[in-house]
């Protein structure tokens, strides 16, 4: 009799044990879907700038954005001159495709960022033109959906 309650308690820890690798399992599984919607948001705006689309475009940036730079001599401030750049940009360019090499996404409540390295290409004036660089961006969460609010670029020869 001594020996089942030992087997029948063993069986239930043996359970729980199981029950909270389970748990545990679904509980890692959130950040890395959070993680991907980080990514996705930068791609989403790669997207956009395949598209020529700057309402698409915009809607991936706060209204606080901020970026600079390598060659920036001042900080970039505002979405509404990210997005004045940006026209300027999809005016003089056609054809451009980004990839993301080796990211690496850190997010800390609602705010999350994102180091990797880039390779695009395109044309400029009639010019096949290709770059490569590495960058960190910083998004927030609001209302359900991650904005970037801050974006740092450095070319890589």
């Amino acid at each position: 009799m001594r020996s089942r309650s030992l087997v029948s308690i063993i069986m239930i820890f043996l359970m729980l044990g199981i029950l909270g690798l389970a748990n545990r399992n679904t509980m890692q599984k959130a950040p890395g879907s959070e993680e991907e919607a980080v990514k996705a948001t930068l791609t989403s705006m790669w997207q956009a700038v395949e598209e020529g689309d700057l309402k698409k475009y915009a809607s991936f940036v706060h209204s606080e954005y901020t970026a600079f730079g390598e060659n920036d001599v001042y900080l970039a401030e505002g979405r509404d001159l990210e997005l004045r750049m940006m026209e300027g940009y999809f005016n003089r360019v056609s054809g451009v495709h980004t990839e993301m090499h080796q990211p690496k996404v850190i997010i800390r409540g609602d705010i999350a960022w994102i180091v990797y390295y880039w390779k695009d290409e395109g044309w400029s004036e009639g010019k096949r033109f290709t770059s490569r660089g590495k960058s960190t961006r910083i998004l927030v969460k609001e209302d359900g959906r991650w904005l970037c609010i801050h974006g740092h670029f450095t070319a890589v020869p």
